[in-house]
């Protein structure tokens, strides 16, 4: 921890004074100063990009944005020219910067970003779920990337965004929720979120297990843990005709998978990518305030920002679900 020099906001950019920030296994990533961090992060930084805080200062040219109102963070800084994002694909945009990493972050007591970035919290969200925002859009990108009202789905890995696909599954009247976890106390936490299924894949045959739940196979495979076992179990588990979304980051770049499997099958495979800029945010928005959305359970620390070494321990663990520092 230390002291860095706060600046003002430069036109079409907003200042926040943060409340909450949660923290991201890419934070654990830098803070561990992994071979990714060490070939990726330029010191010094001020790291943290799922954040939220209230308005103190608005730059020139700035609308839709007022003093003291509460905003959470899209991490993903698009140039507003970018060809990518004029053409709807803001989320895969060459010109992307991201909180935290490439520019200044928020765990810090003040933040600057671009306004575009600062998000409106919808009304009855309360800080700590609205510094997860950033990360629940992973989540409903994912899910959202295809129907799953009164289909079958499967879940491969519940950490945080695998946890978070399955409330907004649920939110979205999914019939059935099938995770795989190799985590007992991420399974224990699915099973007390109303899992139809939570299935150990370390210990069993995960194919049989799932099976066994939805006999037909699935209808959509949401892929989250990106390890390779998960992919062989998505095209095995999946229905003809059926998808399966990767958003899961494999420590391995080449994967061997049955192609003839997924050729055969008809089978839809999507790699997902942080948000839609600016769809996902209208679609959590109206999960919340039209569906009841409620992802409260996965918050299961919260401590003072001061505490963040424990913070990171605790993650590093993986006995926790989403932990929320606050400032």
């Amino acid at each position: 921890m230390t002291e860095a020099e706060e600046r003002d906001p430069r036109p079409g950019e907003v200042k926040l004074k943060v409340e909450r920030a949660s923290i991201c296994g890419t934070d654990l990533h830098i803070f561990q100063w992994d071979p990714w961090a060490a070939s990726r992060i330029v010191p010094p930084r001020v790291i943290g990009h799922e954040i939220c805080g209230r308005i103190t200062q608005i730059g020139a040219g700035v609308t839709g944005r007022e003093i003291g109102q509460l905003v959470c963070t899209e991490s993903h800084i698009v140039d507003p020219e970018d060809p990518d994002l004029q053409q709807g694909l803001g989320h895969v945009a060459r010109s992307t910067r991201i909180l935290g990493v490439d520019v200044d972050g928020g765990f810090a007591e003040s933040l600057v970003i671009p306004a575009t970035n600062a998000r409106p919290v919808p009304p009855g969200v309360p800080p700590e779920i609205a510094s997860m925002m950033d990360a629940l859009g992973n989540a409903v990108h994912t899910v959202m990337a295809g129907p799953v009202g009164g289909l079958t789905v499967l879940i491969t890995g519940l950490g945080p965004i695998g946890l978070f696909a399955m409330k907004v599954c649920e939110a979205l009247g999914a019939s059935c929720i099938i995770g795989t976890e190799v985590s007992p106390y991420r399974r224990a936490l699915a099973e007390r979120m109303g899992a139809s299924a939570v299935i150990d894949p370390s210990s069993t045959d995960a194919l049989c297990a799932v099976l066994k739940v939805a006999p037909g196979g699935v209808d959509a495979v949401l892929e989250m843990s990106g390890h390779p076992s998960a992919l062989e179990l998505a095209i095995s588990a999946v229905n003809p005709g059926g998808r399966i979304s990767l958003l899961g980051v494999s420590s391995q770049n080449r994967v061997e998978v049955e192609t003839n499997e997924i050729v055969f099958k008809g089978v839809t495979v999507q790699g997902i990518v942080g948000r839609r800029l600016w769809e996902t945010w209208e679609q959590m928005e109206h999960l919340f305030t039209h569906l009841n959305l409620d992802v409260s359970s996965i918050v299961t620390h919260s401590m003072p920002f001061t505490e963040f070494n424990e913070a990171m321990s605790v993650l590093a663990s993986g006995e926790a679900g989403k932990i929320v520092l606050e400032f």
